[in-house]
């Protein structure tokens, strides 16, 4: 089912289920007036029309939603066919050079650091949608450890420019006002690939130049706030909170220029729920950019047991 179809049967169930209450609410009162006497009987075709009634809008809300929810995961396997094929086809094309003719040393060399960059790829969406697998299916119940949140950013952002072959004033982490030392409780892994999604978005869509700028702080006293704000694509504001669903992508983004899953910030939102914490997206508007917040738990200080 191809998009074109997909929002005519929509525009279909909505405009059928608007007829049939209309027709329902028609026959309601058309009743109701010619048997003005009869009020036990009114009363009574009054809740089974209203019944009638929430029965037809849920099974167009069931409709709707069902067929929205097919056409997100049609997105997400074209990606995923995309984004697995394309570094394989890669892989392979160097390989076969490589047995059928002699390559010199600094090309073989090239040739080296092309596969390396596409399997690295390869990898990450392998690992993207197992994470989504894990966490989709139930709580990660591993031991967690103390994090200096500072210190997992820092890193983040390292692998960030490393991969992305990007320069060092691309993605700055600025100072922590107070130089305080921020710490949480949690699965570095998993903390560690949320922040990673978050820096890899804030690089993708940034088309016009990467200006990436990191930023951690106390919150109410008991929360550390970190930020990821880029100077982007930006986002207009009914896409807040869709962009943290599963298998979903802003709509009329490039679909080819801009690889993705749709499994990125929904791994995001569930490894930061799963930390106790929320995470929310705002931005300016279109081409202003777009920030990304965080806001975790505090861990409590050394010698001061948590009392949650």
């Amino acid at each position: 089912m191809n998009i074109t179809r997909r929002r005519g049967a929509i525009a279909f169930f909505i405009t059928l289920g608007v007829l049939l209450v209309g027709l329902a609410i028609a026959l309601n009162i058309g009743w109701i007036i010619l048997n003005d006497r009869a009020v036990a009987f009114a009363v009574l075709g009054v809740i089974l029309f209203s019944l009638l009634i929430a029965g037809v809008v849920l099974n167009t809300v069931f409709l709707v939603r069902e067929i929205r929810r097919n056409e997100r995961q049609d997105s997400f396997l074209n990606a995923v066919s995309h984004e697995l094929k394309t570094p394989i086809a890669s892989i392979r094309l160097y390989l076969e050079t490589l047995q059928r003719r002699p390559v010199e040393e600094e090309q073989r060399q090239q040739f080296y650091k092309i596969m390396l960059s596409d399997s690295d790829r390869l990898l990450a969406t392998v690992e993207q949608i197992l994470k989504a697998g894990q966490l989709g299916q139930r709580h990660r119940q591993q031991n967690r450890t103390v994090i200096d949140i500072e210190s997992l950013l820092a890193e983040c952002i390292h692998v960030t420019l490393q991969r992305h072959h990007l320069a060092a004033d691309n993605i700055v982490l600025l100072p922590v006002p107070g130089a305080v030392r921020l710490q949480v409780i949690g699965i570095p892994e998993d903390l560690r690939t949320a922040i990673i999604n978050v820096l890899d978005n804030a690089v993708k869509y940034s088309p016009e130049g990467v200006r990436v700028r990191c930023s951690l702080a106390i919150t109410r006293y008991t929360w550390v706030t970190l930020r990821i704000a880029d100077t982007g694509m930006g986002l207009p504001s009914n896409e807040y909170k869709r962009i943290f669903k599963r298998f979903y992508r802003v709509p009329g983004r490039s679909m080819v220029k801009i690889k993705g899953t749709g499994l990125g910030l929904f791994l995001v939102r569930n490894i930061v729920r799963q930390h106790g914490g929320d995470v929310t997206a705002s931005s300016a508007g279109a081409g202003l950019g777009t920030t990304i917040t965080f806001t975790l738990p505090l861990a409590a200080p050394e010698g001061k047991p948590d009392k949650s």
